[in-house]
């Protein structure tokens, strides 16, 4: 019998536990079909999500980051007008739509333009640290 060897139980794998979590959470977020989107590197450190969100204005949609999670969200709102519709297809639906960040990475900004979200992100680069850790020879065991 084979046991299973989880991702963060890998012996080289010290301290990242969560990215098992992480990566389960995402495949559950990956189904969604709706609204449609694209992820482009726009640099070495920068990103930029683009969503299709046609129909919804600036004040019908929301940017969060929870829990190391970007949260968009849209719902429509009534315009208050009674319309009379011989056909619709066009769904007003709400929806909302999660990325998993991966620490270091922000939100730098966002922008609405001709029906597509435009969220930029930028991976900070942390400075290369060398740490030299001092050997204690001989002294376990004495007294």
């Amino acid at each position: 019998m084979m046991t299973k060897l989880t991702f963060g139980a890998h012996p080289f794998l010290l301290g990242f536990e969560q990215l098992e979590r992480l990566v389960e959470r995402t495949a559950k977020t990956a189904s969604e079909g709706y609204p449609p989107f694209n992820i482009e590197a726009t640099s070495e450190n920068t990103y930029r999500i683009t969503l299709a969100v046609a129909g919804f204005r600036d004040e019908d949609l929301a940017i969060t980051v929870e829990d190391r999670q970007l949260v968009v969200r849209g719902r429509q709102g009534d315009d208050g007008t009674e319309r009379v519709f011989l056909h619709r297809g066009i769904a007003a639906r709400a929806f909302q739509r999660s990325f998993v960040l991966a620490d270091g990475v922000e939100v730098a900004g966002a922008d609405l333009d001709h029906g597509l979200l435009h969220i930029d992100l930028r991976r900070q680069v942390p400075e290369t640290v060398v740490q030299t850790i001092a050997i204690n020879a001989g002294r376990i065991g004495r007294k």
